[in-house]
């Protein structure tokens, strides 16, 4: 069998496979599976970053709390402003002096109560999530084997239809079959294509020259879209 047939071959093999992956893929149960897969992957790092938010917030607060008890006993020195003004201080410095410590207390009370808003709403927020991630490890677990029982259904027939894949790569150049799996894998199909009207299938002229090399059942690749195309 020529390399050309057993291309061919091989991709009509190939297509059967490929049916049967798009309809495992459209299934319910992959869906869901998958779903939840790409949840998890973004899960952790997203926890983590709640929980350093948490810490910076609450070494905020720890500053924010000490820095406010050292202004509110730095205050209490004046609590016996009479007796200082008695003992001949300056009555307009002392008051002064008060009314900023008292104004830079209320500005550090008002930062902090914004603090504690803010670790309360991300408290909340990380509660909600957590509960979210219990709930997608859950659904992971359960769809994992509902898909796995779907992929079950279908095992004997793959393999039979990679067994056959895989005794016709056995008579294809690697080289070719190395250019085959890499389109695949792009989920480009139909990989093997005639040329019609001197045209490959994604409309790009081929040369003249170039056909003329598909003479005797050989294949060329397009320089567009890197196709095989052969000449019926």
């Amino acid at each position: 069998m020529s390399t050309l047939n057993t291309l061919l071959e091989y991709q009509e093999a190939d297509k059967k496979l490929l049916e049967i992956e798009k309809e495992v893929s459209s299934s319910e149960e992959y869906k869901k599976y998958a779903q939840a897969r790409k949840f998890m992957k973004s899960a952790q790092e997203r926890l983590e970053a709640y929980d350093r938010r948490a810490a910076e917030l609450k070494l905020l607060c720890e500053e924010l709390a000490a820095r406010s008890g050292e202004i509110t006993e730095a205050i209490a020195e004046y609590h016996d402003l009479d007796e200082m003004i008695e003992d001949g201080g300056d009555t307009s410095y002392y008051e002064k002096t008060v009314r900023s410590l008292s104004d830079k207390l209320r500005g550090l009370k008002s930062e902090l109560n914004k603090l504690v808003a803010e670790i309360k709403s991300v408290n909340e927020e990380y509660k909600k999530f957590r509960e979210q991630t219990i709930a997608m490890q859950n659904q992971g677990k359960e769809y994992k084997q509902k898909y796995d029982a779907v992929l079950g259904g279908r095992a004997a027939e793959v393999s039979e239809i990679k067994k056959t894949l895989e005794e016709l790569a056995g008579n294809v150049p690697a080289d070719i079959m190395q250019k085959y799996a890499a389109k695949r894998k792009e989920k480009i199909f139909p990989i093997i294509v005639p040329l019609v009207d001197g045209r490959c299938i994604c409309r790009m002229d081929i040369s003249l020259a170039r056909q003329s090399e598909l003479s005797g059942g050989k294949v060329i690749e397009c320089e567009h879209c890197r196709r095989f195309i052969y000449k019926k």
